[in-house]
């Protein structure tokens, strides 16, 4: 920084035409003489400069005696007692060294052995008694002041060893800037920045007066020890000693913090290698436990297998021998199927499981009866119960806003986000284009200053200058401002955010090292460097910014600043990327930022905000199709994601319209009977398709308007998937129920509507089952903390309830007056014309029934099939359990956007190019008291602090970023507030003259104004306020404005990083830091638990300072939390909402089948081994786990109830002699339903979900609704017949007594009846026809019986 003696005072100059030459010095080099002394007047050599550039006169002599306090204040080195001081300087000189150097002291003073270090050189050059020593000077010029013209020194060269130089540098090169969390060395390091800079590097910067803090050129030589080549006879080089970092300074300076200095730094024990994957016996942990259960499973298997086997051969070794007869004979020795049943063998469950289906039975019985025999009044009330449900859609919620949407309201993300937002506003709204030029060829820039420097194609003057132009203005007329508004009315201006014009706008990036001038950009002048004049122009300008980006002025003849025209520093990761070890000039790629605020969604500046980006997006969106553009680029706005998930809901709605058309196309020809080609018309059910669909509709329309009603709001989510669901569910109720009555025959004498009644209390039981198992599972599922699932399950809850009830309702009605029409062979659509074919007299089984029964049941429960399935279903359930372990966690944005959409691309050029990740805030809560010396000591990270403070944690932090993925250390507003009050800088000070005296005076006002430093000089070098002195300059720190003279004034970096209450008290702050780029959910996830660990470990450690509040807590905020939090308990929450979905499932299935543990039990074990297959193939098929896929899975258990509910139970009342038999019957009756109204429902319409454009459709719907469907017809149409027919339980005994006891009573009445007339004493002729009569009498006994039959076997 300053590196000479310069004045601040004003002069009156009166410069003649200058003379400057060479000064080869004929002085001898001695001890206690002079070579330049006294203040000259201005440089006559620089042109612009940051500060006046006054310069000495040269003057060869002995060195003068000096009194008064000044020097031991300034240069204590120097200083020899009272009467023993001589120095080469004046009082004046000296005075105008304190003030060049409280500039550097501004941003060195938080390490006093290094500000100590960086004054102790210019003191022996300017100040030594033995200056002519050390120093040659090498140029001097004419300059006339007050009418005398003298000699001044405007360039000397400085002789220091390189031991002393090298111990300067490193005790200042781990130096931090809080407000920027990077080191001051690159701020005083030229183009070369901190990780370039060396010790002659930084000493060349501080000697070359092109900077504009510099008055004056100074060549510093750096000769090693014992060298003399290149000094001139007489000099010796300086070789005092540089205190280092971690050593107290003699004017009592306290040890430099770790922050700092690294030799600070406490032993920290080295970081716990991270977990290693779960292993045992050297493999894959997970994998061993999924090879061990498959083994155990199969032996289990074979093993039963074995012991059946054994107890097969010893049964038909018993029948041989007559001790068991598989035929039992009734009382009158005829052959019965069943084994006789004893009424003490029949069970108190078998009775249980008899009553409550002969109670359903009864009652859906009648129930079906009434419904059928009223259709129209039934049909009537149900459009009104409808209607009044949905009504509430007039008042319906649509939440689009994702957090919202995937982030309940009492998470802790949530209350961190509102807290956040509440006390700091919410984080400002980003625009930005990423913009490349590929295929440019790159040159190479011989700078005169910086030498070869590679420049890539993109870096050049005409693409920055189109880059400037298309950050125009836009402008547009505002309803709600009433007036035209532009980007100045809705921008975060962080220096004036009260009254922002255009050029206070953040708008970052590489133009703005030019201040968006583009008289700036094409400047350029000639330049003379070493003796070698060469044109410099905006490259040397940029190259200089990019690495000096702090910097007031660059060190060209340009004299350009390289702050933005906001007045902030443009950091080169904001401005350019691509770029690799730092090489700034070849990157690959601009980047341009427009930050605007956000405003909560009820503020009219909102809309006006929207509305900008809008017009931001349109402009953009022109400017890329037009041909000339000479740049690729990507492009977002705040609104891209949600417009864009919108535009692509909208966009695929006729896809999802497209796929219930195909559904509806198939149930209504699936559900026709055809007999012949005559009665297509008559037989067809399209009426009945159009109305199962329409009760789906209504039972989804009837749920969202009553959730509107009590004010639950609904979402997209909903929209797309609850109507797939119900109509899967539905449709698969529909097809048992209309199957059943197509293959029921009317008994004679039995009405129409009795019919219909009898049908429904065979299947409704059935239908009750999956329904309530469905419904309860959903309500159940609206435990979950996730706002989206939690809505879906109830609405979806709901609708299959109603779905249910209108089943039972309208849709009995409908196929009640549709029966009639058939009928009356009346046809369809076409009710006024009737066809003369007659229905057949015969049930219609169609073609499904047969192949099922004949073909299919017989294959698949074969001896060597069944062995073959229970094998392969084992081993796929296995492997899917140890897939299940290795699925993948998250959901990456892009796949939130279609195909196509620009965001895809913003993201590719975002992961590729940016070379920083988002910022992250750590938050502090009120309950700590800042103002206290140990609550400062508990923040801050300079001289004086606690080696484990906030901010140094955050600093250890970073120097691990591969396991905290902090990138840049925090901010901090305690480090900055002290240094600004250190009365060693220019920052605080007080008005001493005027009307304003004693209030706090900015650092631009005279100094003759404001005389009083707000502090004094602590005497132990540790500078803390009193608490008074805390509250009372606080503010005055937050509202300054920095500049050169004051560049910690605390305005824009950290006025709203700091809330206090009306009494003054903190009760929130935050300090900013940086994650490294984070490119998937995965990273964002695991940087939120790291983060969070940080912020708690801190939060203990704060709280062991005195006054802190027990509940006083700190935590990280970055704008992504609310999204990612999630995955980090979404996995207990998953298997929370899946095991509260399987509860219900099992313990309706046992209530319903009359408390049948085993039925319960079997059915529950094939649904989770459909979900875990399920979660095994997501894996295979790169479907990620998350809240989206939790809805699925959710639905997959919903599903897997109608394929595998409805045959269990088909299973348990069937009475066949053996559970082979059984299970054929259940899979030909029950099968071919499940077959024909839920697989074949569904996956019509999941492939038309193929085509749409959405991502997240075709993933999430698409894939993941193929999957379930298929592995749930795999195990309910394969596996669970298998599963039964092993594991099933046996055949209720009270359905067999029944039976048998019927049969038995039958059978006595015809033998009481032939005795009766046995006795008669008739004619022959008489008794033949009273035994004829008895013969005609015995058939309808027949017809019961084989109606009964007839019965179980469609049940």
């Amino acid at each position: 920084m300053i590196t000479c003696n310069i004045t601040c005072k004003v002069y009156v100059l009166h410069l003649n035409v200058p003379t400057f030459f060479l000064v080869l010095s004929e002085a001898q080099h001695e001890p206690g003489h002079c070579v330049f002394y006294e203040e000259c007047g201005r440089n006559p050599s620089i042109g612009e400069s940051l500060i006046p550039p006054i310069v000495p006169c040269l003057d060869y002599s002995q060195a003068r005696h000096i009194k008064g306090e000044k020097l031991f204040y300034v240069c204590p080195i120097l200083d020899r007692g009272e009467n023993n001081t001589y120095t080469c300087c004046s009082i004046k000189q000296l005075s105008s060294l304190e003030r060049s150097l409280t500039l550097s002291k501004a941003v060195l003073i938080r390490c006093p052995s290094c500000a100590e270090n960086f004054a102790h050189l210019h003191c022996i050059n300017t100040c030594s008694p033995n200056q002519s020593q050390r120093v040659k000077v090498t140029k001097v010029m004419n300059v006339t002041t007050l009418g005398k013209t003298k000699e001044a020194v405007v360039a000397y060269q400085s002789f220091i060893t390189t031991t002393f130089a090298d111990a300067a540098f490193q005790s200042c090169k781990n130096v931090r800037i809080p407000a920027t969390g990077g080191f001051a060395i690159s701020t005083m390091c030229g183009r070369y920045g901190a990780k370039l800079c060396t010790p002659q590097r930084w000493y060349d910067f501080q000697g070359d007066s092109s900077n504009g803090l510099a008055p004056l050129d100074i060549d510093f030589r750096l000769i090693k020890e014992g060298y003399s080549e290149g000094v001139p006879e007489g000099v010796i080089p300086y070789n005092g000693r540089a205190l280092k970092c971690n050593e107290t300074t003699p004017s009592g300076g306290q040890v430099c913090s770790c922050q700092d200095c690294q030799e600070s730094c406490p032993s920290v024990p080295p970081l716990l290698p991270p977990p290693s994957p779960f292993r045992l016996l050297g493999i894959d942990g997970f994998l061993l436990i999924s090879i061990v259960l498959f083994c155990l499973l199969i032996l289990a298997f074979l093993l039963y297998l074995s012991v059946s086997c054994a107890m097969r051969s010893m049964k038909r070794k018993d029948e041989e021998r007559g001790k068991r007869k598989k035929k039992g004979k009734d009382q009158n020795s005829n052959d019965v199927i069943q084994q006789v049943i004893h009424p003490s063998e029949v069970t108190c469950a078998d009775r249980n499981s008899l009553a409550a289906q002969a109670f359903l039975s009864l009652k859906f019985q009648q129930w079906g009866t009434v419904m059928a025999t009223y259709p129209l009044t039934v049909l009537l009330l149900s459009a009104v119960v409808v209607a009044v449900f949905s009504a509430g859609l007039k008042s319906i919620e649509l939440t689009t806003d994702p957090v919202e949407l995937w982030s309940a309201a009492n998470s802790r993300a949530r209350q961190e986000k509102d807290f956040h937002d509440t006390h700091f506003d919410p984080f400002f709204r980003t625009n930005q284009l990423i913009l490349t030029a590929p295929g440019r060829k790159g040159h190479i820039y011989d700078s005169l200053l910086f030498g070869q420097q590679n420049f890539s194609g993109l870096v050049s003057k005409d693409l920055i200058i189109e880059l400037l132009q298309l950050q125009k203005n836009i402008q547009f007329w505002s309803e709600d401002l009433n007036r035209t508004a532009s980007l100045k009315d809705v921008c975060f201006a962080p220096l004036n955010p009260s009254n922002p014009s255009l050029t206070d706008c953040a708008v970052n990036s590489l133009p703005q090292y030019f201040q968006n001038s583009l008289d700036n950009i094409n400047a350029k002048v000639n330049m003379t460097e070493l003796g070698v004049t060469k044109e410099v122009d905006w490259r040397d300008h940029l190259i200089y910014c990019l690495n000096s980006p702090l910097s007031f002025k660059d060190i060209t003849d340009l004299g350009l600043s390289c702050m933005a025209d906001y007045g902030a520093p443009v950091f080169p990761f904001l401005a350019v990327g691509g770029y690799k070890n730092d090489d700034y000039t070849n990157a690959q790629a601009f980047i341009l930022t427009f930050s605007l605020n956000n405003y909560a969604r009820n503020n009219p500046k909102f809309k006006v905000a929207m509305q900008w980006e809008k017009e931001f997006l349109k402009i953009v969106q022109d400017y890329q199709k037009n041909p000339s553009t000479n740049f690729t680029f990507a492009y977002m706005a705040e609104r891209s994601l949600e417009d864009e998930i919108n535009r692509t809901t909208a966009e695929d709605i006729p896809i999802f319209m497209i796929s219930y058309a195909v559904i509806f196309v198939y149930i209504a020809v699936a559900l026709g009977e055809y007999s012949s080609c005559k009665r297509i018309l008559v037989d067809s059910k399209f009426l009945v398709g159009l109305g199962g669909i329409l009760v789906v509709a209504c039972s989804v329309l009837a749920s969202m308007g009553f959730y509107s009603w009590i004010g639950i709001p609904s979402s997209l989510v909903i929209l797309q998937v609850v109507p797939f669901l119900v109509l899967a569910v539905g449709a698969d109720n529909i097809f048992i129920f209309v199957l059943e009555y197509q293959r029921d025959v009317r008994r004679p004498g039995e009405k129409r509507e009795e019919q219909i009644g009898r049908v429904l209390g065979n299947v409704a039981p059935s239908m009750l089952l999956c329904s309530l198992s469905e419904s309860v599972c959903f309500f159940l599922g609206a435990l979950s903390t996730m706002p989206a699932v939690k809505s879906f399950a109830l609405y979806a809850a709901l609708a299959v309830l109603m779905d249910f009830i209108l089943q039972m309702t309208a849709f009995v009605a409908l196929l009640s007056l549709d029966a009639r029409r058939q009928d009356n062979n009346r046809c369809e659509l076409l009710c006024c014309v009737s066809v003369s074919t007659q229905r057949p007299n015969k049930p219609n089984e169609g073609f499904l029934l047969p192949f099922m029964r004949k073909c299919y049941a017989p294959v698949l429960l074969h001896r060597f099939t069944r062995i073959i399935v229970m094998l392969v279903f084992i081993f796929v359930f296995c492997g899917s359990l140890f897939l299940m372990f290795n699925v993948t966690v998250g959901l990456d944005q892009e796949l939130a956007m279609p195909k196509g959409s620009y965001m895809l691309n913003y993201f590719q050029y975002l992961y590729k190019y940016f070379e920083v990740g988002v910022p992250v805030y750590f938050v502090t809560k009120k309950g700590f008291k800042f103002s206290s010396v140990e609550g400062m000591n508990a923040v801050c990270s300079s001289v004086g602090c606690d080696q484990f403070s906030l901010t140094q944690k955050i600093q250890y932090a970073t120097t691990y970023p591969d396991r905290s993925y902090l990138a840049i250390p925090a901010n901090s507003w305690v480090d900055d507030f002290i240094d600004w009050l250190n009365p060693g800088s220019k920052c605080c000070r007080l008005y001493t003259l005027g009307p304003n005296a004693g209030k706090f005076c900015p650092a631009n006002q005279s100094a003759f104004l404001c005389g009083r430093k707000c502090m004094a000089t602590p005497p132990n070098g540790v500078l803390r306020p009193s608490v008074e002195q805390f509250n009372r300059f606080l503010p005055d720190f937050l509202g300054n404005r920095p500049d050169l003279q004051c560049p910690k004034g605390g305005l824009g970096a950290y006025d709203t990083a700091v809330v206090r209450d009306q009494s003054g008290e903190i009760i929130a702050s935050r300090f900013m830091a940086y994650h490294t780029p984070l490119t998937n959910s995965q990273e964002f996830t695991a940087a939120l638990l790291m983060a969070r660990e940080l912020a708690h470990n801190i939060t203990m450690g704060m709280r062991k300072v005195p006054g802190t509040s027990p509940d006083f807590e700190v935590f990280p905020y970055t704008v992504t939390n609310v999204f990612y939090e999630q995955y980090l308990t979404i996995v207990p929450e998953g298997l929370f909402n899946i095991s509260m979905c399987l509860l219900p499932t099992f313990v309706v299935c046992c209530l319903l089948l009359g408390l049948d543990l085993r039925s319960g039990l079997l059915n529950l074990i094939t649904i989770i081994m459909i979900v875990v297959d399920t979660v095994g193939i997501m894996t295979l098929w790169g479907i990620d786990y998350n809240a989206v896929a939790l809805i699925n899975l959710v639905t997959a258990v919903g599903i897997s109830v109608e394929f595998v509910s409805h045959m269990t139970r088909s299973f348990a009342l069937s009475t066949k002699p053996t559970h082979v038999e059984r299970a054929m019957e259940a899979t030909a009756n029950m099968g071919s339903a499940v077959f024909a109204g839920v697989a074949m429902t569904n996956l019509p319409g999941i492939l038309v979900l193929a085509f749409a454009k959405a991502q997240l459709i075709q993933i999430f719907f698409f894939r993941l609704n193929l999957v379930i469907t298929l592995l749930g017809m795999a195990h309910g149409l394969i596996f669970l017949p298998v599963l039964l027919s092993y594991f099933g339980p046996s055949v209720n005994k009270a359905v067999l007594l029944q039976l048998q006891q019927a049969k038995a009573k039958e059978l006595e009445m015809r033998n009481n009846m032939r005795q009766v007339y046995d006795n008669l004493s008739y004619d022959d002729n008489e008794m033949k026809r009273e035994t004829q009569a008895a013969t005609n009498d015995s058939r309808p006994s027949k017809v019961i019986e084989n109606q009964k039959e007839e019965r179980i076997d469609h049940f």
